[in-house]
């Protein structure tokens, strides 16, 4: 099913980005912060809130970063803090900020840096928080491995507990943290997936000879992710057995750069993709319709097609892609070009219509 967007737009970011990030911990509203990624200009990330009437994106607040920004994660457990990881054109880091207090009332606020994750041996990916509270842990991942952090935001430290190196033969480029174990992690990197057990930072288990782009967990079924990869698009996983895959779907048309569960409605999930394309599936990974909401089993039935939508109103790839978890039928996209496009999927959570 194809389509274009009529989603509400935010053109507030004035540099290309790649970054965005659902505000899980903010209660009262529907957020998202959007970083930029320009290399002579002074960045920005912005908190960006869906208006009561849900009709327009808000900016809230406009910090400035220091540096381009490749990866944006917001803290599961408070709603100021995020995590970013940058490059100033030769150097690479990771730091753990705060958005202040009083940010409305200031015309230029600084972020506050609580601390930054200093040992870092080479080329870093991405931050992870554990998904499901507050946990005093955060997993950094690098080209060549995978760092596990204690942290203390109160007085503002982070030091490293333990450290595993993949070896030369492999170069990691990111992750995903099990919301149902965490001592649970999937990595991903140029020709495998990995999983490992972060109490003794050994593998124990791989789907190897595949190039991964991005891989989530089901956040309603325990040990089911979801991959993207170049050869086959979109594949499902019971990491128990991990010869064989579940299902798969095709995929875009170009690379399939990132996928995402919802966080509510097991069986939905996002792509995004360098065709300038966001992807809304339905997929029932234990292979029947049993864990699918009833409207959704229907609306597949009827659309006998796993690809219940597809929105196409972009001028340039979509790298970022994240669902609301205050409001699970919204999703938030953000084109290379700058553009945030917030849409919502209630008309495939209600049961169509018998047609005449």
């Amino acid at each position: 099913m194809q389509g274009g967007s009529t989603g509400i737009v935010y053109g507030g970011l004035k540099y290309q980005a790649r970054c965005i990030a659902d505000v899980c911990a903010d209660p009262d509203n529907t957020s998202f912060l959007a970083g930029t990624l320009s290399l002579k200009e002074e960045n920005e990330v912005h908190l960006i809130r869906v208006s009561p009437s849900g009709t327009e994106l808000v900016c809230e607040g406009l910090f400035y970063h220091p540096n381009e920004i490749w990866d944006l994660k917001s803290c599961p457990f408070d709603s100021r803090i995020f995590s970013t990881v940058f490059t100033s054109g030769e150097t690479y880091g990771a730091s753990i900020w705060e958005i202040p207090e009083l940010y409305g009332q200031s015309n230029s606020p600084q972020l506050e840096k609580l601390f930054s994750l200093q040992e870092l041996s080479s080329k870093i990916k991405c931050v992870l928080w554990w998904p499901r509270g507050k946990h005093d842990k955060l997993i950094s991942i690098d080209e060549g491995n995978i760092f596990l952090w204690s942290i203390d935001s109160s007085n503002k430290t982070a030091k490293v507990i333990s450290q595993e190196s993949i070896g030369m033969l492999h170069s990691l480029s990111g992750g995903s943290w099990d919301p149902h174990d965490r001592n649970a992690v999937a990595t991903i990197c140029d020709s495998s997936l990995q999983c490992w057990d972060l109490r003794t930072m050994k593998k124990t288990t791989s789907i190897d000879n595949i190039h991964f782009r991005d891989v989530d967990y089901n956040p309603k079924m325990q040990h089911i992710i979801v991959t993207a990869d170049d050869e086959f698009g979109i594949r499902i996983w019971d990491i128990r057995k991990p010869k064989f895959h579940l299902d798969e779907f095709p995929g875009h048309v170009h690379w399939t750069w990132a996928v995402r569960y919802n966080p509510e409605y097991d069986g939905l999930i996002l792509t995004a993709g360098t065709d300038s394309a966001v992807n809304l599936w339905l997929a029932s990974p234990a292979g029947s319709n049993d864990s699918i909401p009833e409207s959704l089993s229907d609306y597949a039935a009827r659309q006998n097609d796993p690809l219940l939508h597809s929105y196409n109103d972009y001028e340039d790839s979509v790298y970022g892609v994240a669902w609301s978890c205050r409001e699970p039928s919204i999703f938030a996209s953000l084109s290379y070009d700058g553009r945030v496009v917030v849409e919502s999927v209630k008309s495939f959570l209600q049961t169509p219509k018998e047609p005449f």
